[in-house]
């Protein structure tokens, strides 16, 4: 059997006999392979895990702090730099927090550099075409509650920076699925269990393979991907794929 998101389109994956056995969890699940060249780098991952899964937890997780500490002390000047630029382009406040679903359900609140302006909730109702863009896909191309520095910080995901604080509190890891709010869980279907048993990531799959450009069908499918194959050597893959991905500011919006 073959997905295709819209008609026309190169078919997103094909039904897949082989079985896999994750490092994260055991879990029964649909399993389906990549097609569509676009996730070519994706696909060819290399599947078969090769840690038991405390070996993969223990290394993953000596890296996530070890990292995300280093990055924070070396930018440190940065981050005061991108906070100041707030301040003198919308006022206070600097850091945002929303709600997101982590492993095994628990909810968390995750931190962002804030690039919408204070009323965006207003001006997000005050636009139904928007909001209904927004109920649809979770996104808006476009966005106009977003203010110029705030979408150059998207453009380069520099918003995205303090979340390696959630990384240090052990919330999110620095690879794995992109944190998703209550509501999308029911997109994932059938397949909902799979986000469960990881980690949000500040690097994956979706941001290496499109970011925004791919469907959210095709997002379900990355975090199959990545589930199935995860090892180290494929999360250092990714953070330097996804890191190329925003130099290029592909599918950035």
């Amino acid at each position: 059997m073959v997905g295709v998101d819209e008609p026309g389109k190169q078919p997103a994956y094909e039904d897949d006999p082989q079985v896999f056995l994750s490092s994260i969890r055991h879990l029964p699940y649909r399993r389906r392979k990549l097609t569509n060249p676009k996730f070519s780098f994706a696909s060819g991952l290399k599947l078969r895990a090769k840690y038991s899964r405390s070996t993969y937890q223990f290394g993953k997780r000596v890296i996530d702090v070890a990292i995300s500490l280093t990055v924070l002390v070396l930018l440190s000047p940065l981050l005061l730099l991108i906070m100041l630029g707030i301040v003198l382009s919308d006022g206070w406040p600097v850091v945002f927090a929303q709600r997101r679903v982590g492993q095994n359900g628990q909810v968390f609140r995750i931190f962002k550099f804030r690039s919408m302006v204070k009323n965006a909730e207003a001006v997000l109702a005050a636009r139904p075409d928007l909001m209904e863009e927004y109920k649809r896909t979770f996104k808006i191309a476009n966005d106009p509650r977003i203010f110029p520095l705030g979408r150059f910080m998207r453009k380069t995901s520099l918003d995205e920076l303090p979340q390696l604080w959630n990384v240090v509190r052990g919330e999110m890891s620095l690879v794995g699925p992109r944190p998703i709010v209550e509501k999308e869980l029911e997109m994932y279907g059938d397949q909902k269990d799979i986000y469960l048993a990881m980690k949000p990531g500040c690097a994956g799959l979706w941001q290496c393979s499109g970011r925004s450009d791919t469907t959210y069908d095709e997002r379900v499918l990355l975090d199959e991907q990545y589930y199935r194959g995860a090892s180290l050597r494929n999360d250092i893959k990714i953070l330097a794929m996804t890191f190329l991905a925003i130099f290029r500011r592909e599918g950035a919006h």
